[in-house]
């Protein structure tokens, strides 16, 4: 290599910033004059969304087990159905989106997260492909489809809601992810000896329909990261008034007593920027803050302690002329 060419003796053409105060200064106040209108922006649009939660594996609960949720869950003479009612805060545009929150539930866990085989949710011919799948692998009459413990415990609570004593439809089509239903989930793939055996984990599927289908099954596979998460389990594409009751009526099936889980039907409207979530406008408003706080400070110090650009005072062999450090 030439040690005299202009790329050794680093000669080549380059941007070389010279970071006055002005520039800097300058740059923290552009940071603050755009994050700060974005932060109030999303803060508006999340208050716009109107949420309405309830929480009803208590609620659900009959006098008599009110300390004995698990055996009240646990048995088949229970009547696991009730009622409740819900207050509409604000009009409600349509669509409203219906999720389950399920709280202390832990889909992260790393044997739960590997019990499943995309191979055989993808394809037919890969009907008998179980690897991960422990212990939900196989029954009696051949392999478990969908195998793996996370289609195993499927959620089954059910809603029907209605004002007026009028039906709200919900619509569980196209609540997955497109990529999903097309490319993960084989429209010649059918649930086969699921839901079989004897210790009965969450929600059965119909044999006739394809995984593809069957999107209910599709959102609980996309597992969340967090213990606390929501999943969305339906649309009604109707409007509600302000004042309008809600009857809510609940098939309460999902264990959650035994790990101190808790459960919450949601129904909730959107904005630009999607449900109530203030962490957005937050961090914009902090982030925009601090840069405006720093650009203040900045300034006063440039004022009150101003100093000539490059000026060599400051360079340590003028600190110390007797070349004592």
């Amino acid at each position: 290599m030439n040690t005299d060419s202009r790329f050794s003796q680093q000669e080549l053409p380059a941007c070389k910033p010279i970071l006055t105060p002005a520039v800097v200064v300058s740059s923290f106040i552009l940071v603050a004059v755009a994050f700060i209108p974005i932060g109030l922006a999303c803060l508006f649009a999340s208050d716009n969304v109107v949420e309405i939660q309830h929480r009803y594996d208590l609620h659900c609960l009959p006098q008599m087990y009110s300390n004995q949720g698990l055996q009240y869950i646990q048995s088949t003479i229970t009547n696991k159905t009730c009622t409740s009612s819900l207050i509409v805060p604000r009009e409600m545009k349509s669509p409203i989106f219906v999720y389950y929150q399920l709280d202390n539930f832990y889909q992260n866990h790393r044997r739960y997260v590997k019990s499943r085989n995309d191979e055989q949710l993808r394809s037919r011919a890969s009907e008998a492909e179980t690897k991960n799948c422990d212990p939900e692998v196989t029954s009696s009459n051949g392999p478990i489809v969908p195998c793996g413990l996370i289609a195993w415990s499927l959620f089954n609570d059910t809603y029907k809601f209605s004002v007026r004593n009028k039906l709200l439809d919900v619509s569980k089509k196209n609540i997955a992810w497109k990529s999903d239903r097309e490319h993960k989930y084989g429209s010649d793939v059918y649930p086969k000896n699921f839901q079989s055996g004897v210790l009965i984990g969450g929600a059965k599927l119909n044999s006739s329909i394809p995984l593809s289908e069957q999107e209910d099954l599709i959102v609980w596979m996309r597992t969340a990261a967090l213990p606390t998460f929501r999943k969305l389990y339906g649309r009604i594409e109707e409007s509600l008034q302000a004042n309008d009751v809600i009857e809510v009526v609940i098939q309460n099936n999902y264990n959650t007593y035994s790990y101190n889980g808790k459960k919450t039907v949601i129904l909730s409207t959107t904005t630009w920027i999607g449900g109530r979530n203030q962490f957005l406008g937050i961090a914009y408003l902090s982030v925009g803050s601090l840069c405006l706080f720093i650009a203040i400070l900045f300034i006063l110090v440039f004022v009150l302690r101003p100093r000539p650009l490059a000026d060599p005072s400051y360079l340590s062999w003028n600190k110390h002329p007797n070349g004592n450090m």
